[in-house]
């Protein structure tokens, strides 16, 4: 019988403890692919521990790609071959006249383009509720930094942003996500959209981008802005494929693996190294890690990002405050690899940081004070009490039987597939006349002819939530 010494104070609890006994075991395979492991029951009498515990650690588990459940038959270990990928160390970080470091899409979130003047009630945007901003403590923080920090306000920014800041960041990747990553490979910019046209100087005007087809449509539109060559490769079930990736004759490849907009579709690991494998193919090419609502997984450990997991600098992670805090503060960081790095402090360092300086170091205070954690935790709840709400609103209403949910325990939107025969234009077209804005999946699509039918965002992080069971019945009136 698999067994392990568990030992809650190291990782917080039992079932973190087991899942990372678990997940070590898989990476070095001395848990084979197809291995039956223990049933929850067994498995937690051996180890002396709830069942719950082993439940809660083989659901991580799944969620990230390494087991997989077979109905009546139990868990087994998934296959996450490294076929093709060669890891190799990074090289160490270049001097670049920066401090060391000690320790170990939001704004640009995809909303509704109608005019507000047409629709009373957005069902799919991606908006955050100004209710739920922490103003108190952020009033307190900016006086605090008004009183004593007078000279370092009036001071120019690096091109890279405030190292306070930075290295709040720093810190906060590595507790959070596992990422160790230097403040010196942090970047910090008002806005990815802004971050995009940088990293696009600094890759390469002449690369070809590809985007994940559904996706965020916006981005290949600033791509082909900046006059960059820009495809698309299609998905399946686990995430962007690699064959139509390779086929797209792409150099950079732009994914969402930890929650992907708009499917919701969350990459196991072995598609990862699948793309970790594809960049390690030739020099130059990289991986553009947009973790965006990463914070809102809803229930379980936060999903490890990519980034940690890459050993060849082939990664470049993106994240943005917008969806945790406010869109209205514009405030994104990209996580640059060593060459690259060094590669901006080199030649592109003469830009100013577009970030005020005002809103940087009392963000820096916000994260280094543990009001940012807090604020998280407070709305993680939130959203997750809200997308119960919703969803036992839908149950109560006439769609109960006339829909499906579609949903990853994470972000703050779901899928609605509704039973209609009316295609996805002529049933949002009706909401539309009626002052409901509804987005289909397909409209995500650049090919059309592969768009699923019948598939539509529900975003609930900022839904009037009185207003919600009248537009149900509207929507149940349309089918």
């Amino acid at each position: 019988m698999l067994t392990y010494e568990l030992d809650r104070n190291i990782f917080g609890s039992y079932y973190e403890h087991l899942y990372r006994c678990l997940k070590n075991d898989i990476e070095k395979g001395n848990l084979k692919a197809h291995e039956k492991l223990p049933s929850k029951r067994n498995f937690a009498e051996n180890l002396g521990v709830s069942t719950i515990t082993v439940e809660n650690a083989y659901d991580q588990l799944i969620s990230e790609g390494y087991v997989y459940s077979v109905p009546r038959r139990g868990y087994f270990i998934a296959d996450i071959s490294r076929s093709g990928l060669t890891l190799t160390a990074q090289r160490p970080f270049s001097d670049v006249g920066e401090e060391e470091f000690s320790s170990a899409a939001a704004e640009d979130a995809p909303a509704s383009d109608l005019p507000g003047s047409a629709c009373q009630m957005d069902l799919s945007a991606n908006a955050i509720d100004p209710e739920n901003f922490p103003f108190t403590t952020w009033k307190k923080l900016l006086r605090e930094i008004l009183s004593e920090n007078n000279q370092d306000l009036m001071t120019r920014s690096p091109g890279a942003g405030i190292a306070p800041l930075r290295k709040a960041i720093a810190r906060h990747l590595l507790s959070f996500r596992s990422m160790k990553v230097r403040p010196d490979q942090i970047i910090l910019g008002a806005g990815t959209e802004y971050l995009y046209t940088l990293l696009a100087q600094l890759l390469g005007m002449d690369k070809t981008y590809c985007t994940e087809d559904p996706g965020y449509q916006k981005l290949a539109m600033i791509y082909k802005s900046l006059g960059i060559s820009c495809s698309y490769a299609q998905m399946d079930e686990y995430g962007i494929t690699v064959p139509s990736l390779s086929m797209s004759g792409a150099d950079i490849v732009h994914i969402c693996p930890t929650h992907h907009f708009p499917t919701g579709i969350t990459m196991p690991i072995g598609r990862r190294y699948e793309l970790l494998a594809w960049a390690n193919e030739k020099d130059a090419r990289y991986i553009i890690e947009d973790d965006y609502d990463s914070e809102f997984r809803l229930r379980g450990r936060p999903i490890p990002a990519m980034q940690s997991i890459d050993l060849s600098g082939r990664v470049i992670y993106m994240n943005t405050f917008s969806m945790s805090l406010t869109p209205t503060i514009r405030i994104s960081y990209m996580v640059l690899p060593p060459d690259l790095a060094a590669k901006f402090y080199r030649e592109m360092n003469f830009y100013s940081c577009t970030v005020s300086n005002f809103e940087q170091y009392t963000l820096a205070r916000f994260i280094d004070e543990g009001d940012f954690e807090k604020h998280i935790n407070r709305m993680r709840r939130f959203y997750a009490k809200r997308r119960d709400q919703v969803i036992d609103l839908i149950g109560a209403s006439r769609l109960k039987g006339a829909c499906r949910i579609i949903e990853k325990d994470a972000g703050m939107h779901f899928i609605l597939h509704l039973d209609t025969k009316k295609d996805d234009r002529e049933l949002t077209d009706d909401l539309a006349r009626k002052g409901l804005s509804l987005k289909a999946l397909s409209q995500f699509y650049m090919d059309k002819s592969s768009a699923a039918s019948h598939d539509f965002i529900l975003s609930y992080s900022c839904l009037d939530m009185e207003r919600l069971p009248g537009a149900l019945e509207l929507i149940a009136g349309s089918l």
